[in-house]
Protein backbone atom coordinates (compact mmCIF):
# COMPACT_ATOMS: atom_id res chain seq x y z
CA UNK A 1 0.00 0.00 0.00
CA UNK A 2 1.71 3.23 -0.87
CA UNK A 3 -1.45 5.64 0.56
CA UNK A 4 -5.35 4.44 1.10
CA UNK A 5 -7.49 7.89 0.81
CA UNK A 6 -10.57 7.21 2.23
CA UNK A 7 -13.88 8.84 2.66
CA UNK A 8 -16.08 7.75 5.94
CA UNK A 9 -19.79 9.03 5.45
CA UNK A 10 -23.24 8.53 7.43
CA UNK A 11 -25.45 10.87 9.84
CA UNK A 12 -24.26 11.45 12.92
CA UNK A 13 -24.68 8.55 15.80
CA UNK A 14 -23.56 6.02 13.07
CA UNK A 15 -19.78 5.90 14.22
CA UNK A 16 -18.60 7.60 11.16
CA UNK A 17 -16.00 9.90 13.00
CA UNK A 18 -14.70 6.97 15.34
CA UNK A 19 -14.26 4.61 12.92
CA UNK A 20 -12.46 7.15 10.62
CA UNK A 21 -10.51 7.66 14.58
CA UNK A 22 -9.82 4.07 14.69
CA UNK A 23 -8.10 3.87 10.97
CA UNK A 24 -6.02 7.00 11.56
CA UNK A 25 -5.08 5.15 15.29
CA UNK A 26 -4.35 2.07 13.74
CA UNK A 27 -2.00 3.58 11.14
CA UNK A 28 -0.04 5.59 13.69
CA UNK A 29 0.48 2.12 15.37
CA UNK A 30 2.06 0.95 12.57
CA UNK A 31 4.35 4.00 12.14
CA UNK A 32 2.51 5.10 9.41
CA UNK A 33 1.98 9.04 8.09
CA UNK A 34 -2.00 9.52 8.50
CA UNK A 35 -4.52 12.57 8.82
CA UNK A 36 -8.13 12.36 9.98
CA UNK A 37 -10.03 15.51 9.03
CA UNK A 38 -13.74 15.35 10.61
CA UNK A 39 -16.70 17.16 9.00
CA UNK A 40 -20.17 17.36 10.39
CA UNK A 41 -23.76 19.52 10.15
CA UNK A 42 -24.89 21.27 12.67
CA UNK A 43 -26.65 18.28 15.08
CA UNK A 44 -24.19 15.76 15.84
CA UNK A 45 -26.47 13.39 15.86
CA UNK A 46 -29.06 13.07 13.17
CA UNK A 47 -27.05 15.27 10.83
CA UNK A 48 -24.28 14.27 7.94
CA UNK A 49 -20.91 13.63 9.19
CA UNK A 50 -18.57 12.77 7.26
CA UNK A 51 -14.40 12.23 7.89
CA UNK A 52 -11.59 11.81 5.57
CA UNK A 53 -8.52 9.53 6.53
CA UNK A 54 -4.97 9.52 4.96
CA UNK A 55 -3.11 6.64 5.56
CA UNK A 56 -0.07 6.50 3.46
CA UNK A 57 3.79 5.17 3.82
CA UNK A 58 5.26 8.64 3.01
CA UNK A 59 4.76 12.62 3.99
CA UNK A 60 0.75 13.59 3.35
CA UNK A 61 0.29 16.81 1.78
CA UNK A 62 -3.21 18.00 2.80
CA UNK A 63 -5.85 16.08 4.81
CA UNK A 64 -8.75 17.21 2.49
CA UNK A 65 -9.51 14.00 0.13
CA UNK A 66 -11.00 15.12 -3.06
CA UNK A 67 -9.88 12.08 -5.48
CA UNK A 68 -10.67 9.13 -2.98
CA UNK A 69 -9.49 5.98 -3.48
CA UNK A 70 -12.18 4.31 -0.96
CA UNK A 71 -15.75 5.11 0.48
CA UNK A 72 -17.24 3.88 2.99
CA UNK A 73 -20.92 4.47 2.76
CA UNK A 74 -22.87 4.07 5.86
CA UNK A 75 -26.07 5.46 4.33
CA UNK A 76 -27.95 6.52 1.04
CA UNK A 77 -27.30 10.07 1.20
CA UNK A 78 -23.87 9.20 1.75
CA UNK A 79 -23.76 6.75 -1.04
CA UNK A 80 -25.67 9.80 -3.48
CA UNK A 81 -22.78 12.44 -2.74
CA UNK A 82 -19.56 10.48 -2.39
CA UNK A 83 -20.03 7.93 -5.46
CA UNK A 84 -18.15 10.37 -7.79
CA UNK A 85 -15.14 11.52 -5.03
CA UNK A 86 -13.68 7.73 -5.69
CA UNK A 87 -10.79 7.31 -8.71
CA UNK A 88 -11.79 5.14 -10.99
CA UNK A 89 -10.37 1.51 -10.22
CA UNK A 90 -10.92 2.72 -6.67
CA UNK A 91 -13.11 0.62 -4.11
CA UNK A 92 -16.64 1.02 -2.59
CA UNK A 93 -18.19 -0.21 0.94
CA UNK A 94 -21.68 -0.10 1.54
CA UNK A 95 -23.84 -0.62 4.24
CA UNK A 96 -26.44 -2.66 2.60
CA UNK A 97 -28.61 -2.48 5.56
CA UNK A 98 -29.33 0.79 5.28
CA UNK A 99 -28.25 1.66 1.41
CA UNK A 100 -31.61 -0.19 -1.34
CA UNK A 101 -29.62 0.24 -4.56
CA UNK A 102 -26.28 -0.83 -5.81
CA UNK A 103 -24.00 2.20 -6.94
CA UNK A 104 -24.09 3.85 -10.55
CA UNK A 105 -20.93 3.64 -11.54
CA UNK A 106 -19.24 0.12 -12.85
CA UNK A 107 -15.53 0.95 -12.64
CA UNK A 108 -15.60 0.40 -9.08
CA UNK A 109 -15.06 -2.41 -6.93
CA UNK A 110 -17.82 -2.64 -4.22
CA UNK A 111 -18.63 -4.93 -1.28
CA UNK A 112 -22.44 -4.47 0.43
CA UNK A 113 -22.48 -6.04 3.50
CA UNK A 114 -25.61 -5.42 6.04
CA UNK A 115 -23.27 -4.08 8.53
CA UNK A 116 -26.66 -2.80 10.83
CA UNK A 117 -28.08 -6.50 10.73
CA UNK A 118 -24.44 -7.93 11.29
CA UNK A 119 -24.34 -5.58 14.32
CA UNK A 120 -27.78 -6.45 15.90
CA UNK A 121 -26.71 -10.21 15.82
CA UNK A 122 -23.62 -8.75 17.90
CA UNK A 123 -25.67 -7.60 20.26
CA UNK A 124 -25.78 -3.79 19.60
CA UNK A 125 -26.80 -1.69 16.79
CA UNK A 126 -23.80 1.19 18.16
CA UNK A 127 -20.91 -1.22 15.99
CA UNK A 128 -22.26 -1.31 13.04
CA UNK A 129 -19.25 0.86 11.63
CA UNK A 130 -16.77 -1.20 13.08
CA UNK A 131 -18.45 -4.41 11.54
CA UNK A 132 -17.41 -2.15 8.43
CA UNK A 133 -14.46 -1.33 9.55
CA UNK A 134 -13.84 -5.41 9.54
CA UNK A 135 -14.74 -5.10 5.98
CA UNK A 136 -12.88 -2.12 5.21
CA UNK A 137 -9.39 -4.14 6.22
CA UNK A 138 -10.76 -6.86 4.22
CA UNK A 139 -11.37 -5.40 1.22
CA UNK A 140 -8.65 -2.86 0.99
CA UNK A 141 -5.80 -3.83 3.81
CA UNK A 142 -4.97 -0.27 5.01
CA UNK A 143 -3.95 -1.66 8.51
CA UNK A 144 -3.62 -4.50 10.15
CA UNK A 145 -5.85 -6.10 12.00
CA UNK A 146 -3.65 -6.06 15.01
CA UNK A 147 -3.20 -2.14 15.24
CA UNK A 148 -6.82 -1.78 14.77
CA UNK A 149 -7.47 -4.28 17.93
CA UNK A 150 -5.15 -1.72 19.62
CA UNK A 151 -6.54 1.24 18.76
CA UNK A 152 -10.18 0.14 19.78
CA UNK A 153 -8.62 -0.63 23.04
CA UNK A 154 -6.98 2.98 23.22
CA UNK A 155 -10.14 4.67 22.10
CA UNK A 156 -12.03 3.44 24.34
CA UNK A 157 -9.77 4.44 27.16
CA UNK A 158 -10.32 3.19 30.71
CA UNK A 159 -13.75 4.29 31.57
CA UNK A 160 -15.39 2.10 28.34
CA UNK A 161 -13.66 -1.08 28.64
CA UNK A 162 -16.68 -2.95 29.13
CA UNK A 163 -17.07 -2.45 25.66
CA UNK A 164 -14.00 -3.72 24.21
CA UNK A 165 -15.06 -7.41 23.71
CA UNK A 166 -18.61 -6.52 21.87
CA UNK A 167 -16.03 -4.46 19.43
CA UNK A 168 -13.71 -6.89 18.72
CA UNK A 169 -16.84 -9.34 18.14
CA UNK A 170 -17.97 -7.10 15.34
CA UNK A 171 -14.60 -6.26 14.13
CA UNK A 172 -13.97 -9.68 13.32
CA UNK A 173 -17.83 -10.23 12.18
CA UNK A 174 -17.18 -7.37 9.58
CA UNK A 175 -13.61 -9.46 8.38
CA UNK A 176 -16.10 -12.47 7.93
CA UNK A 177 -18.99 -11.11 6.37
CA UNK A 178 -16.50 -9.45 3.89
CA UNK A 179 -15.30 -12.82 2.83
CA UNK A 180 -18.68 -14.52 2.11
CA UNK A 181 -19.44 -11.84 -0.60
CA UNK A 182 -17.59 -11.70 -4.00
CA UNK A 183 -16.38 -7.90 -4.93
Amino acid sequence: MAEERIIIAGFGGQGVLMLGKLLAEAGMNEGKQVTWLPSYGPEMRGGTANCNVIISDEAIGAPIVTEATGLIAMNLPSLDRFESSVLPGGWLLLNSSLIPRAPSRRDLRVLSIPANDIAQRQGSPKVANVVLLGACLALCNPVQKASVASAIEEVLGKTRQHLLSINLNALEAGIEAAATVPV
